[in-house]
């Protein structure tokens, strides 16, 4: 139940409507427990015989005790000055107004949902909205430990469980309550005692019912841990099916697909299985109850005549009523169990903690002046360092290279130094500010990233190129393009830079989308550049093309190139070599040549990572 309050707080923003819809329902409530009271002066009309010599005076209340009496005498006075005492017109007036007060029930019940509409709805956008942002926002280290088919599972159908169980349970919290306060209200007005024996067995229903209840929620979380685990093994297929192609791997896949797709099916049975128990048990028990009440009112009418027929047969009508309400929140509290594993693994995604969140009075850097220093630092992502006691200095307007056999610590440098992940011992510095006591967002406004994979968006070439500038004109992303020596195949494109390139931009060769995530770089025009192996994965003439477009780019600014191959450093001003996460030996291209160390070997082998 806790995430169910913490799922109420994204209603706040919506109070007005959820005002409206507490009004609406005071008097739905209201007008329907008067409708069925209303019944037993027209059952008075029907099944009792007046004297018709008998004035009908003006009652005078004497108390809530009397106040049944008062209500009845009170109707057939006001009906007797209409009608003449005559029965017809007597029927006429009393089950028109039965009909207003059904109709006046109903137009509440309406204005209650249509407040209610707006709620809901507001409530699921506000709450899918906050765990995308806080998707966003989260470090790259918590997704190393999840699967992206489960977060994409909790952004979308855990929320739409929310959506369909838990959310409705917003309509029972006043308007079924209401209903059963004023039903019980009347029903202890027409009988005490038949009442307080109601509520001796309407616990033990509800007993039974919660008995009934209780495994839901721990059989609708493994229904949603399994199609979070269903939705991965998807995503994967679609991400790697060249690879699954090429090994023969399909029937492997296959057969990991339909069994996630099994214990879906299995699971999902038992928990729809249980909650269609809910119906018939409550909607039976509901039955036994009433059937208690005839045979206890029938005594009370015909034995200690202590009620009277027609205010029997208005009770029964209002017991019904209580059920239908009473019934509602038994299914509206299986679904509050039903959506609090949903809620909770939601939850799991706002409340998880972001370490790299900016610090109070962050500082909000608008220009890079001096140097960038690593000084002392240590890193690593589990158990074992993969860099160690590292401090390098970089001036403004230099290029350093890190090279060094993969798991060297290259890439790490990289994910340092923007704050991708924060380091363990030591600080990185620019211009002499420890990076931590910076805004994200300046920091990485000083820094344009190209990748080994060029990670390109479905859209258009110009909103891929504008991702770091969005105010950016048509000459302004062209312009760019030239730098990075793409716009000569844009130019050709049937749209040009309008041009839609497709999902990961899979319309475009490897050389081509390296070379506009480069432009992409080029048009945010960063003074730092960090490329991370921008070339290793393209083949020789589109290497060529790409190296033209990266030494165009980092004229005049400071660039820090993690290296595979030699062609991309060997005329940087300095040459770091790395082993083991630390530096073996570093300087000038022909220098390290000379000295016939790791370096060397390196040149030697071109196994550059």
């Amino acid at each position: 139940m806790n995430h169910f309050y913490n799922i109420l707080r994204y209603a706040k923003p919506y109070k007005n409507f959820a005002i409206g819809h507490i009004i609406s329902n005071v008097f739905y409530a209201l007008f329907g427990a008067l409708s069925f009271i209303a019944l037993i002066p027209m059952l008075d009309i029907l099944f009792e015989k007046k004297d018709k010599a008998e004035a009908i005076i003006k009652p005078v209340y004497k108390g809530v005790s009397s106040l049944k009496d008062f209500y009845k005498d009170y109707l057939a006075y006001q009906v007797s000055l209409h009608t003449d005492n005559d029965p017809q017109k007597a029927l006429l007036i009393v089950v028109s107004l039965i009909i207003v007060l059904f109709l006046l029930k109903n137009i509440f019940g309406y204005l209650a949902n249509y407040f209610m509409v707006f709620l809901r709805n507001g409530v699921v956008r506000d709450i899918r909205n906050t765990v995308y942002k806080k998707t966003v926002e989260l470090p790259l280290s918590y997704f190393s430990e999840q699967k992206k088919g489960d977060i994409m599972t909790r952004v979308t159908a855990d929320v739409s469980t929310l959506q369909y169980s838990m959310l409705p349970a917003l309509e029972l919290i006043v308007r079924e309550p209401l209903t059963i306060i004023f039903t019980i209200v009347m029903m202890l007005l027409i009988s005490v005692k038949l009442t307080v024996f109601v509520f001796i067995f309407i616990p033990l229903s509800g007993l039974v019912i919660s008995r009934i209840g209780k495994s839901l929620k721990r059989k609708s979380d493994r229904v949603q841990k399994e199609q979070g685990i269903t939705l991965s093994t998807l995503e994967e297929t679609l991400t790697g099916l060249r690879i699954i192609k090429g090994f023969n791997a399909e029937a492997k896949f296959y057969e990991k697909f339909t069994d996630s797709t099994s214990k879906f099916y299995h699971f999902s049975n038992k928990l729809l299985n249980r909650q269609n128990l809910a119906s018939p048990a409550s909607e039976f028990l509901g039955i036994l109850v009433i059937s208690i009440l005839l045979w206890y009112g029938g005594q009370l009418v015909l034995v200690d005549k202590t009620l009277d027929g027609s205010s029997f047969i208005a009770y029964m009508g209002l017991a019904y009523n209580i059920l239908v309400p009473a019934k509602a929140i038994s299914r509206g509290l299986y679904n509050i169990k039903q959506g609090d594993a949903a809620a909770e693994r939601i939850q799991e995604i706002v409340d998880a903690p972001n370490p790299l969140k900016d610090k109070e009075g962050a500082i909000n850097k608008t220009s890079f002046d001096t140097n960038i220093e690593f000084k002392n630092i240590s890193f690593k992502y589990q158990d074992d360092y993969v860099l160690k006691n590292f401090s390098l200095n970089i001036p403004k307007g230099k290029t350093v290279a890190l090279v060094g056999q993969s798991g060297s610590g290259k890439s790490t440098i990289a994910n340092l130094i923007t704050r991708f992940y924060d380091v363990n011992k030591g600080e990185i510095l620019i211009d002499g500010i420890n990076i931590r006591d910076l805004t994200t967002s300046s920091l990485r406004s000083q820094l344009g990233i190209v990748t080994q994979d060029a990670i390109l968006f479905n859209d258009t070439i110009a909103n891929n190129l504008k991702l770091g500038k969005q105010d950016a004109t048509d000459s302004d992303i062209i312009e760019a393009l030239k730098i990075a020596n793409a716009w000569e195949f844009v130019s050709e494109l049937p749209e040009g830079i309008l041009t839609n390139i497709g999902d990961a931009g899979n319309k475009l060769s490897g050389g081509q989308k390296q070379r506009l995530s480069i432009a992409r770089a080029v048009l945010k025009s960063p003074p730092i550049m960090i490329l991370d192996e921008a070339t290793s994965a393209l083949d020789t003439e589109s290497e060529r093309l790409v190296q033209v477009a990266l030494e165009n780019m980092m004229k005049n600014r400071t660039s820090i190139v993690i290296a595979h191959r030699l062609s991309t450093i060997q005329n940087a001003d300095q040459i770091v070599v790395l082993n083991k996460g630390e530096i073996v030996e570093q300087g000038k291209h022909q220098e390290l040549i000379t000295q016939k160390g790791v370096y060397k070997k390196l040149v030697d082998m071109q196994s550059f990572e």
